[in-house]
């Protein structure tokens, strides 16, 4: 007679994660539509700090890759895996430790990211604390996952758990490594690498929190719902072994070609782009299985809600990630880097892929927490068509900008100048495919409220199911003769399987990250390079605090289009003192590499200060908005000598004494650069924010500059 034991899962944390995945969702997508207003109509922040797009940005970007796709994953993972082991929880006082910190940490993000305290590192912009705090999180939800495993009554881990293990121990890797950084007070920090080291590190990190964070732990997910779904096994077994090593051992080689034609050296520019298209092929085998396991089930995706999101979320995937590998070839990227298109590629799969695969989940999870079938089955359809045309109106425009957009920059007259030398041509041609945008954001977002509507109903006349009573046998302690695939030994040994999972991921990063910071010729240095003075410093901390790196770069690429529109192509040699690199993603405004004093773009002082009080006094049909605190909000003079110590320690080379004088310092050069505007006709004072920001902008280039001068002395 067989032993069965009874057991609950826990459903409770399932529910309390979809109303939060609910919440955060709505949340995130309204503000990613606010900021996409603001690109054309640039008053719509009303001299707010706060709503500007360069500080909403980030919170939008974070709001939904960890509020709502975190939470949804962790809502799918604690349903999924509880039933996979056949096992509960391994504890709920860390389930509900681990629900209630990430929440903490969400909302911290909300509440800091907008006040401008950020790191300035995309998907790692929160400060010092809150990364300590997202550690600890993530480490009471590793010892609560591989807890469960542990207590499983099921010998066998299935495909879904593989990828969910790569997602919690890579997760962690990437965050502890791509945070290590020195405190500066209780909410600024600067990172311990400089220039294109911090470059590297950061899209090592950037690249892989899509891999690992929105991609894996989803597959994992597809691979459990999908199935169930469809009332249907995974096409091949063997394939999704294949799909899995080759996916996490390539994905984490792909970040350098985040950064082609910059100063990061040319041999890892060129690994990470082959690395990249190598990694289409076991990201194209996910994609095969999960709708080949739709063979003989596909009569169902004209009826199931659950069915149709997933399909169009595995099509979005395919297309992202043929796309992607697309994007790393040096000969693509050369046009779509810096554009619209990274932006249009970016929500394909976020809106499509995350998203609907989200929505499915819902669709397949409430009817049965709530024990009751779905309210209604035409609102589910409602909702599928509005958000599949709301991503068509956002992604088609965002394409068509990006290809505009990037010809416009490189276009030459037959005399050999630019036709478009004015960048602000190149971006008011593109406001109408930005209204379009907004009009796609807005069509995905009413789908989600008529969702949240249809789930809310489901929910009012269901019958709650908080612990789900079952039975199963226990787990047999010694498994005598394992039958079938080699794998199939190592899918009953998770700490074997973990350690494997950890050395694919690791061998990427460390083959690209240890020669670019021990070889010394990989950054080759430049004497005229000096650290920044304290006021510039100060200058380039508010800098970051406003989000100016959101829309404008700060790499000159060596394209003749690029040295004709801003001068001399950038350097490795030119960052070294640069903590944190300051390169930027986007260019809704023009590159600054080059607009310091001496260079070809330098302006003036007095053409700051006005361009920052009324952006479209100096530059008609400028869409950026005004910052007219920076001429009311003094700068934090007394953390001055505080920042530069920090620096020194982490190896900016300040002279003997520079700590001390650096307040000194700090109010000479402000004094210098107010009694300018002074004679100007403009009057402001010495110790305001706008002044910190103009030295820091003046300096921008010069370096290189004193480069050139000493080369044509030595001539």
């Amino acid at each position: 007679m067989q032993i069965t034991e009874e057991f609950a899962y826990d459903n409770k944390i399932v529910k309390a994660f979809f109303y939060a995945t609910l919440i955060w969702g709505i949340v995130g997508m309204l503000v990613g539509l606010i900021i996409s207003l603001e690109l054309f109509l640039p008053n719509l922040s009303s001299g707010i700090p706060w709503l500007t797009f360069s500080r909403l940005r980030p919170l939008h970007t974070n709001a939904v890759i960890f509020a709502f796709v975190g939470n949804g994953m962790f809502m799918g993972i604690y349903y999924s895996l509880q039933r996979l082991l056949k096992a509960r929880m391994f504890s709920d006082k860390l389930s509900w430790t681990h629900f209630w910190g990430w929440q903490g940490i969400i909302v911290c993000a909300a509440i800091t990211l907008p006040l401008g305290y950020t790191t300035s590192k995309e998907y790692a912009e929160l400060e010092w604390p809150i990364d300590i705090l997202i550690a600890i999180v993530w480490v009471i939800f590793a010892i609560n996952f591989f807890g469960t495993i542990k207590k499983r009554r099921e010998h066998h881990l299935y495909v879904a758990i593989w990828f969910y293990i790569s997602a919690v121990v890579t997760v962690a890797l990437l965050h502890i490594v791509n945070s290590i950084e020195l405190p500066v007070s209780f909410l600024k920090s600067y990172p311990v690498y400089a220039g294109v080291q911090d470059a590297l590190v950061q899209w090592w990190y950037g690249h892989n929190a899509v891999a690992f964070f929105l991609t894996t732990p989803y597959l994992g997910l597809m691979y459990y719902f999908l199935p169930k779904a469809a009332n249907r096994p995974v096409y091949s077994y063997r394939l999704s072994i294949a799909h899995f090593w080759a996916l996490i051992f390539l994905y984490i080689w792909a970040g350098p070609h985040h950064l082609l034609y910059t100063a990061l050296p040319d041999w890892t520019q060129s690994l990470g782009m082959v690395l990249s298209v190598m990694l289409i092929a076991p990201s194209w085998g996910g994609m095969v299985n999960g709708l080949l396991t739709l063979r003989g089930a596909w009569d169902k995706v004209r009826s199931e809600p659950v069915l149709k999101f997933m399909v169009v979320a595995l099509t979005a995937y395919g297309m992202a990630t043929f796309e992607g590998p697309t994007l790393a070839v040096k000969s693509v990227n050369m046009i779509s880097h810096y554009t619209d298109w990274t932006v249009a590629h970016v929500h394909v799969g976020a809106l499509g892929w995350n998203g609907f695969l989200t929505f499915s989940m819902f669709y397949y999870l409430i009817p049965r927490l709530f024990n009751r079938e779905l309210y209604s089955k035409k609102l589910a359809n409602f909702h599928f068509w509005i958000s599949t045309l709301g991503i068509l109106f956002y992604a088609v425009p965002l394409y068509w900008a990006g290809f505009t957009q990037s010809l416009m920059w490189k276009q030459f007259n037959i005399e050999g100048y630019l036709v478009y030398p004015n960048f602000l041509e190149t971006v008011t041609a593109i406001l109408p495919s930005y209204m379009l945008r907004s009009l796609g954001g807005t069509l995905y977002l009413i789908g989600v409220i008529v969702m949240a509507y249809n789930l809310i109903k489901t929910i009012k006349t269901g019958e709650y199911i908080g612990d789900e009573k079952v039975i199963a046998p226990p787990l047999i302690a010694k498994e005598i003769h394992v039958d079938g695939f080699w794998h199939r030994t190592l899918e009953r040994k998770p700490v074997l399987l973990t350690v494997l999972a950890l050395v694919a991921v690791a061998i990427g990063g460390l083959v690209e990250m240890i020669p670019t910071f021990i070889v010394r010729s990989n950054i080759p240095t430049i004497k005229s390079v000096k650290p920044y003075t304290p006021l510039e410093l100060q200058g380039r901390d508010i800098y970051i605090r406003e989000g100016c790196n959101t829309c404008h770069s700060q790499m000159v690429r060596p394209f003749r289009s690029e040295t004709e529109r801003y001068g001399e192509y950038s350097k490795a040699g030119e960052f070294v003192y640069d903590h944190p690199f300051l390169w930027g993603s986007k260019r809704t405004g023009p590159d600054l590499a080059r607009e310091g004093k001496g260079n070809k773009n330098y302006k003036s002082d007095d053409w700051h200060y006005n361009h920052f009080m009324d952006p479209r006094s100096t530059s008609p049909g400028s869409i950026m908005p005004a910052f007219t605190w920076l001429a009311e909000d003094r700068i934090d003079i007394a953390s001055t000598p505080g920042k530069i110590k920090a620096m020194k320690k982490i190896g900016v080379k300040y002279q003997s004494g520079a700590v001390a004088s650096s307040i000194d310092d700090l109010k000479s050069q402000a004094h210098d650069i107010t009694l300018g505007l002074n004679a100007s006709g403009i009057k402001v004072k010495e110790d305001r924010e706008i002044i910190a920001l103009i030295a820091y902008i003046q300096r921008l280039g010069t370096d290189i500059l004193n480069e050139k001068e000493k080369e044509n002395e030595t001539k």
